[in-house]
């Protein structure tokens, strides 16, 4: 006979690739009264597949796929689930980057098992968890770049390694349009005070912000 679900009013989901962790969060979590740890995943869409329950995700920043906070935060929202993040804040560009895309608080892992439900709670209930993790973040947001959704693709594709020409007929656009295009991302990086003269540096940038997930080298 299946045990009876207990009834609970926010279900919490959390995507981390380090197992221990989760199973430390679902302690914490399962024992109050209002909240159940509904899904876990090591990538934001495996947990998108697991559960139609989550009311509220807690997302590491750094994940083992490569993904960008900025692009998990993006599914989620989609998928209309509130983020908490969750991390050790040692790269506070990642910070930066959940941030801006929307999240309603960033906690570090080292709060207490309080400090963790109380932020859950509020997060659950579309309350903010203002933090100096957050605000720092937020505060720092005016050097990220903002491109439309054309640019942002021309940008993937030739960071990434692709000629003009190649983007060109991907986007079944003009090679001088992409040329355009590229000359205008420059200039947007060049006014934010974060100047990217070369391909190389175009590829920073867009790890930088989110739009080219991780590379494995830098990866923990």
């Amino acid at each position: 006979m299946q045990p009876e679900r207990r009834s609970v009013q926010w279900g919490i989901g959390v995507v981390d690739d380090h197992h221990s962790l989760v199973r430390g969060l679902r302690a914490i979590i399962d024992e109050q009264p209002d909240m159940e740890l509904v899904a876990a995943a090591s990538t934001v869409p495996e947990l998108l597949t697991t559960s139609t329950r989550i009311d509220l995700a807690v997302l590491d920043l750094r994940l083992e796929d490569g993904s960008s906070p900025r692009t998990n935060v993006e599914l989620l929202r989609e998928a209309e689930i509130p983020t908490l993040v969750y991390t050790s804040g040692d790269e506070p560009y990642l910070v930066q980057m959940a941030a801006s895309a929307g999240v309603l608080g960033v906690l570090r892992k080292n709060v207490t098992d309080d400090e963790f439900v109380d932020a859950v709670r509020h997060a659950a209930a579309g309350v903010a968890v203002p933090t100096i993790d957050w605000a720092a973040a937020l505060d720092s947001d005016p050097g990220f770049v903002d491109l439309s959704p054309q640019h942002r693709r021309v940008l993937e594709l030739y960071a990434a390694g692709a000629s003009t020409t190649a983007v060109a007929k991907s986007m079944s656009l003009s090679t001088e349009t992409v040329k355009e295009y590229v000359d205008r991302i420059r200039t947007k990086y060049m006014v934010a005070g974060r100047p990217a003269p070369t391909k190389t540096d175009l590829y920073k940038r867009a790890i930088e912000d989110g739009w080219l997930p991780i590379p494995r080298r830098f990866r923990r």
